[in-house]
Formats: C-alpha cells, sequence, structure tokens
C-alpha cells in the first residue's frame, strides 16, 4: 500500500451501497447504486464507478458517471432512481451494465467498450417473443446478478421478498435463468431459486431467507450465490454444483451491525440494509457491504473487509476501520472520528431510522452538501455513555493521544452547533482497548467544548501489539466529534 486505506474506503463526501466488485484488467471496480447526502429516498444520484489498482487498495480513482438515469426510455423525465447495479464482461468483449429503476419491474441493460467509460442503453432482458421480462404476469425483477461461466454459458439472477412473512408478497420470487449470446434473451425460463421469507420455515434457510442482493461467483468449481437475508444487516452465502443448481445455506459473510462475528450477538452499528459480494483481489478474498449514516436509509457508504476462505467455505469477518489496509494501522498519524467501525449510544444501537435513532444516538454525518470534496464527515452528537470503536491499530510508540470536537445544542442530521458562551459539552472521552468492561483505560481525556473546533489531549498507555480503541463520552451534554491523533511526546 503506498498509503492507509481504511473503512469507508471511499472518499467521506461519496455515498456508494450495493457495491460490486469486478476485477478487469488488473484493476479493481465497483459497480453499486449512488445515494445522496441528505437523501429522503434510496439512490437519487446517477451511476459512477470508482477503482483501484489490484497492487494497491488505497489508490481509488474517480471514473466520472458511467450511466444517467435519464437515459433508461422509461425515465427521461428522471423521476425514478437507479437501483443496484451489476457489470460483466460479455463474450464479445465489451462490457454490460444490468439495473432496475425503483418499483419497476423490468431489467435494463447497458452496454460500454470499456470498464468504465460512459454506457449506451441497449434494451431489455426478455422474452423470445420480445416482450420484456417482468411485464404482465412476470415475478418483479430486483437486483440483477449477471454470471458468464467458463463454457460461456450466460446466467442472470434477480428477485426480492417481503421483509416480513405477514406482508404481501405478491409477484415477489428469487429466480435464476439462462441468457441468450446476445445479453438480452432468455433461453431458459426462470425459475425459483432460494426461498424467500414466506417459503423458508422448515427449510436450512428458516434463520436467513433470500430478502435481496443476488450475486454469483465461480470458486474452485463451485457457484457461490450471495445475498442479503431479511434480517437485511447480513450478507450470506449459499452454494450450488451448477449455476442453475440446488443451492446449500453456507453461513454469513458479514454484518454491518457485527451480530454474530466472533460469537457477538449484540447490534454494535445502526442496523440498515446491506448489499455487497466477494472477490479474489492480489491473492486475497474480500466481502465488499456498505453501511447506514446520517440517522437513516438514504445515505449509504461503502466498505470492504478481509475474509477467511479455506477453499470451501467462508467464516465470517468482523467489521473493522482497517477493512482493505491488509493490516492495522499506525499508531501515530491523524484519523477522522468517521472511521469508526462500532458506534452505539449508552443504551445501544436501533435501526437508522431518524424515529428510532432519535437524540439519544449518536451518528455519522457531514456538514456542507452533497458531494462537496471537504473532508467534514464525523460524528454527530455523542451524549453521556456514547462509544466510538476503532479496529485495529498496532501500537509500538504511541503515548499520546488527542481528540478534535465540538459541542452541539441540538441534534439532527447536521447537528447544530453550540451556541452557548462556555460550553455544550463538558466531561471526558474514557478511551479503551476494547469495548468489555474488564477492559484496560488507556487514556481519559478531559474536554470542555463550545461551537469552535478544538483540541484536548492526554497521556496513552496501551500496551504493544494489535489492538482496538474505544472511545467513550462521560460527562454533561454532547459533542461532534471529528478526528483523534495518536503520537508521541
Amino acid at each position: 500500500m503506498k498509503k492507509q486505506v481504511f473503512n469507508p474506503y471511499l472518499p467521506s463526501y461519496e455515498y456508494i451501497p450495493d457495491g460490486e466488485p469486478r476485477v478487469f484488467n488488473g484493476r479493481l471496480y465497483i459497480y453499486g447504486s449512488h445515494d445522496k447526502f441528505n437523501g429522503d429516498v434510496y439512490c437519487q444520484n446517477d451511476y459512477v464507478c470508482w477503482s483501484a489498482p489490484e497492487t494497491d487498495l488505497s489508490d481509488w480513482r474517480y471514473e466520472g458517471v458511467i450511466f444517467k438515469k435519464t437515459q433508461d426510455p422509461r425515465n427521461m423525465d428522471g423521476s425514478h432512481a437507479l437501483w443496484a447495479p451489476d457489470v460483466c464482461q460479455g463474450l464479445d468483449g465489451k462490457f454490460y451494465l444490468y439495473y432496475c429503476l425503483d418499483f419497476l419491474k423490468e431489467i435494463g441493460v447497458a452496454v460500454c467498450d470499456e470498464p468504465a467509460g460512459e454506457y449506451k442503453f441497449l434494451g431489455f432482458v426478455r422474452w423470445p417473443d420480445g416482450r420484456a421480462l417482468g411485464t404482465e404476469n412476470d415475478t418483479r425483477q430486483f437486483d440483477p446478478g449477471i454470471f458468464i461461466d467458463d463454457d460461456e454459458r450466460i446466467y442472470l439472477y434477480s428477485g426480492n421478498s417481503p421483509r416480513y412473512a405477514d406482508m404481501p408478497n405478491k409477484d415477489k420470487n428469487s429466480q435464476k435463468m439462462e441468457l441468450e449470446r446476445d445479453m438480452l434473451t432468455i433461453k431458459s425460463a426462470p425459475v425459483e431459486n432460494l426461498p424467500i421469507i414466506t417459503a423458508a420455515p422448515g427449510t436450512e434457510y428458516a434463520e436467513h431467507p433470500f430478502f435481496e442482493a443476488s450475486s454469483v461467483r465461480k470458486i474452485n468449481g463451485k457457484y457461490y450465490f450471495i445475498y442479503s437475508s431479511t434480517w437485511m444487516h447480513e450478507l450470506c452465502w449459499a452454494v450450488a454444483d451448477t449455476p442453475l443448481g440446488d443451492y446449500r445455506f453456507g453461513g454469513v459473510l458479514v454484518s454491518n451491525s457485527d451480530i454474530g462475528a466472533n460469537g457477538n450477538k449484540e447490534a454494535l452499528n445502526y442496523r440498515g440494509n446491506t448489499h455487497g459480494s466477494v472477490a479474489f483481489v492480489n491473492g486475497k478474498w474480500y466481502v465488499f457491504y456498505h453501511r447506514q449514516t446520517n440517522r437513516h436509509f438514504f445515505s449509504r457508504q461503502a466498505c470492504a473487509e478481509e475474509i477467511k476462505f479455506d477453499g470451501e467455505k467462508f467464516y465470517q469477518a468482523e467489521v473493522t476501520s482497517c477493512g482493505l489496509n491488509g493490516g492495522p494501522l499506525k499508531d501515530e498519524g491523524v484519523y477522522e472520528a468517521r472511521i469508526a467501525c462500532h458506534l452505539y449510544s449508552k443504551n445501544g444501537t436501533t435501526e437508522s431510522l431518524e424515529d428510532q435513532q432519535n437524540q439519544e444516538h449518536p451518528a455519522f454525518t457531514q456538514e456542507g452538501e452533497d458531494r462537496e470534496e471537504n473532508p467534514n464527515q464525523y460524528i454527530n452528537n455523542m451524549r453521556d455513555g456514547a462509544t466510538a470503536g476503532y479496529r485495529y491499530f498496532n501500537f509500538e510508540k504511541a503515548n499520546w493521544i488527542s481528540v478534535k470536537v465540538r459541542g452541539t445544542s441540538d441534534t439532527g442530521r447536521a447537528g447544530k452547533v453550540c451556541e452557548k458562551a462556555d460550553a455544550c459539552g463538558k466531561g471526558k472521552f474514557v478511551v479503551r482497548d476494547g469495548r468489555d468492561a474488564d477492559s484496560k483505560i488507556v487514556a481519559e481525556i478531559p474536554v470542555v467544548a463550545g461551537g469552535d473546533w478544538q483540541d484536548f489531549g492526554a497521556a496513552l498507555s496501551v500496551d504493544s501489539g494489535k489492538k482496538p480503541l474505544y472511545f467513550t463520552y462521560v460527562g454533561e451534554g454532547a459533542v461532534d466529534f471529528m478526528s483523534f491523533e495518536l503520537g508521541r511526546k
């Protein structure tokens, strides 16, 4: 790595959920939907693409807009949003983008001569008679996943489910099918794939029913189906012997709330949906997913973790602050508070919804407008007992720690800066080398936070080696948390 890389791994102003990782010609490309900061619905922006060399996952490059929502002939007024896409390289060498528009039932396809150029609308996935799949009495198409096997046969996966068993499930299901070489025409009719929540009881999927986010990878001659379960916060995997075969439940890849990792049963982040897949990059396996910010579901950010794969089985990855870094972070330098992998209040977490993640809770947010290139994302509203956790650092020499904070007098998506003459936050940050009650207190940093960003520091006493840091605010009022610094004095 030329430099350190963190989670989220894209710039703080970028909100890319649903990321499908694809490697083409030595570069890793991320194809996702595109949320708006402070948005009020999912995926309000056009598709953009980011890429990095396989050999340096810290060196992300903005590739620009690759497809506009107004390019779809059904959406020339831009009233519909582009939901989660997928991309593959076709047998003709061109690149094909598969997508759905919000609440419309068809799968659109666009094509380009290069992985991240300007894609042109090609058509809709269709029956042999030309009728678009998803029309009339067809199952609703959703979150398409495209896969081309070594024998040049082409497969498409699609579908979604009600979140709860008592919700209407008309025209919802998980489907798989084969396409003709034109990348559009159905060769074999769609058949049911994984059970959704209404069909899962009594099956091996009872605890992890299919919800959405279809994605397929071929590994060691087997076919791995990646999907989001109805609990939304987790990506799961299943495996089959053939692309259209019976998929056997495998396990959980990652939870954006860290539920299930290392036996953990608590939600350690504010919960919401996730979507992504796995990729083998420069000799390592990674799982890509997204997290929620801004007290709602509509400003999500891309994250990734190394994940263990033993040749047959994936083992659930824990969420960290250093997923693509190749190891722990250095024990020196300034770190943005936004790279916290755990965030919770004195009373735990909720779903990332404004009526739940209310004034009692901290939240990731930013100043400014959508896509303003300012490094100003921070944690808003750290109240008594609120904790931000960071995993991991390699401690060798650091003996000093400081925090940059300001007081906040109100909550909201961007917070309200303290206007008191003295301070809106008076207390301390208690810093531990773990989240358990018996973990070691390594620093106590007194803070008196007014309306301006200020630095407060204290001595740091931490044992050498790979350690996390957990910052808990203890005191009156509330503070916004911008960053912290590790170093020597």
